[in-house]
C-alpha cells in the first residue's frame, strides 16, 4: 500500500472504526465508517486522494497519536 501520506490503516468492522496512521506519525480513528467505504479505501489506487475526498471531513474522528492504547 505505497502512499506518500498514509503509512497504515486498519478497519474494525465490529465498531465501524477506521484507524489511520499517517507518514507524519499522527494517528486518527474515524468513527462510524461504513464497511463499503473502508473496502473502497483499501482498493483505491491512491489512498491519499481517496482519503481526502471520501473520509476526511466526512466522519467524526479523534486523535489518538499520544493516547495510551492497550
Amino acid at each position: 500500500m505505497p502512499s506518500s501520506v498514509i503509512r497504515f490503516f486498519r478497519y474494525l468492522p465490529d465498531t465501524r472504526e477506521l484507524k489511520v496512521t499517517f507518514v507524519s506519525g499522527r494517528i486518527y480513528v474515524y468513527e462510524d465508517v461504513p464497511p463499503e467505504v473502508a473496502a473502497a479505501f483499501r482498493n483505491a489506487f491512491s489512498k491519499g486522494t481517496f482519503f481526502n475526498h471520501e473520509i476526511r471531513d466526512r466522519y467524526a474522528y479523534r486523535d489518538i497519536t499520544h493516547a495510551d492504547v492497550g
